[in-house]
């Protein structure tokens, strides 16, 4: 018998899916060939320079831990061959900065915060001066160079000037026909790719962009910062694997009564970081006075023997970025802080920048509030898992002298060790350290270099940025139009993927 052909409502039922399935592809079409292309288009850029920032600063690290092993090494022949590493290191260092890369010298930051600042998506944009490809090449040979005589330094402010140039340079290869991205927002998203490549720490490079690297609103560009943050710190977790940057340290619960306790180390470390950012500034405003290579040749080999000098009279502590310091108090079953602790700490760094080479102040600063909070947490006798809290406080309360970020600081402390249960006390140990600082100097070490390197662009003359100084008022004035750009920045320029 032939089949019996089924009812009709049945049969409307199958047209009724033929019509709907072909208006859905005819609706994905549509959509795929216009606004999803260019999301699609438009993301693309933020992930592959998200990959490679996390493939760069990963590189970057292991050299940076095998360039160290070296100098142990060196070190461990006799301790008086600092006297000879670190003479031929920190030269080397500035002369490679000198010779090849003059804006990669330093931390790193101020260089990306003043790239932000001068971006715009015109062809008179002026970011290049400060990220490009040249200076990831120059600040990974500089820093590494310092590393081998033992300087004081760290590679997180260099992995962020580096990931910015990843960013800025990815921009520039972009085709005509491609999507309008906006360049500022791609240097920002790259600070914070580097941030949370480089400590393992995403929240941290998410609070940073928004606290530091801009004034834009995050709704301009949230959904760049949290795809690249995302990226940057899966690959380089899936090269290093899960890690925290200073483990688990061993912490014990603390009521309301222990926060004087963190209340005089956070005015302590605080002052201490704002006054050892004035020190550097003012050797570095020595150093630019100098006038001839040979004078800063002198000047670098000079920064180089007074390190050494300090390694000899306060021991290893003044030595690299400060890390062993963090193990050896947070970790170690008996701790005994000193006063030598503290002068390592701050006289290694200070030195070490001053050469005129590259490297970084973020993981130094930790290390010297370590060395703060450590001395005076002996004072009140506390347990080791309360010391260990205290240690936490100046880490916090020293970086945010040094930065002025309160809330990236107490973040970066908190994820670096992942020890919520103390988030209040190093917020509070924060806020203090960040009043105490603002007292002392209104701005941050990084915002007076990036004024500084803003000052000496061609057509500054050497003046510091109008839009940066007050008016009478004391609201800020509008920024200056330069004579070197053909038309003032656009507002809004390209889509910041909000």
């Amino acid at each position: 018998m032939p089949p019996t052909p089924p009812p009709a409502p049945s049969r409307l039922i199958e047209r009724l899916q033929r019509q709907v399935t072909s208006a859905l592809a005819w609706l994905g079409r549509k959509v795929m060939n216009s606004r999803m292309k260019e999301l699609t288009l438009l993301t693309l850029p933020y992930q592959v320079a998200a990959v490679i920032t996390a493939l760069i600063a990963v590189g970057y690290a292991k050299l940076f831990g095998l360039v160290e092993e070296v100098h142990a090494w060196v070190i461990g022949l006799h301790p008086d061959w600092i006297f000879v590493s670190a003479p031929l290191a920190f030269l080397l260092s500035w002369w490679l900065v000198r010779r090849f890369a003059p804006m990669a010298g330093g931390s790193g930051i101020p260089q990306l915060m003043a790239a932000i600042e001068v971006a715009n998506d015109k062809a008179t944009d002026r970011s290049w001066r400060f990220l490009n490809v040249r200076i990831i090449l120059v600040k990974i040979a500089s820093s590494l160079a310092m590393v081998v005589g033992g300087g004081a330094v760290g590679r997180e402010g260099p992995t962020l000037q580096i990931a910015g140039s990843v960013y800025r340079t990815v921009h520039k290869l972009l085709p005509p026909f491609w999507p309008q991205v906006s360049r500022k927002v791609m240097m920002v998203t790259g600070g914070a790719a580097g941030l949370s490549a480089a400590f393992n720490t995403p929240l941290g490079g998410i609070v940073f962009a928004v606290e530091e690297l801009t004034r834009t609103h995050i709704a301009q560009f949230r959904t760049a910062v949290l795809t690249a943050v995302i990226l940057a710190g899966m690959t380089a977790q899936l090269l290093l694997g899960p890690y925290l940057f200073l483990g688990y340290p061993k912490l014990e619960p603390v009521g309301f009564s222990f926060m004087y306790k963190v209340l005089a180390i956070g005015l302590c470390a605080g002052a201490a970081g704002a006054l050892f950012c004035k020190a550097v500034l003012l050797l570095d405003k020595w150093r630019r006075t100098l006038k001839g290579n040979i004078a800063q040749a002198f000047f670098a080999v000079g920064c180089a023997l007074a390190f050494a000098v300090t390694v000899k009279l306060t021991g290893t502590f003044a030595l690299g970025s400060g890390k062993h310091l963090l193990e050896s108090y947070l970790f170690d079953a008996t701790v005994d802080p000193g006063w030598r602790d503290i002068a390592a700490r701050i006289l290694g760094p200070l030195f070490s920048f001053s050469a005129g080479g590259a490297g970084g102040i973020f993981a130094p600063s930790l290390a010297s509030g370590a060395a703060v909070g450590g001395w005076i947490a002996q004072w009140f006798e506390p347990s080791r898992g309360e010391f260990n809290v205290l240690v936490l406080a100046g880490m916090t309360a020293f970086l945010t002298g040094v930065s002025r970020s309160p809330f990236t600081s107490a973040i970066l402390v908190l994820e670096m060790t992942d020890r919520h249960s103390v988030i209040f006390q190093l917020m509070y140990a924060a806020m203090v350290a960040y009043l105490i600082s603002h007292g002392i100097d209104k701005r941050s070490y990084y915002e007076r270099m990036k004024l500084r390197l803003l000052a000496a662009l061609p057509g500054n003359s050497g003046r510091e940025p109008v839009g940066d100084r007050p008016a009478r008022n004391g609201s800020k004035r509008p920024p200056e139009h330069d004579p070197h750009d053909e038309e003032p920045p656009s507002p809004t320029p390209g889509y910041g993927l909000g």
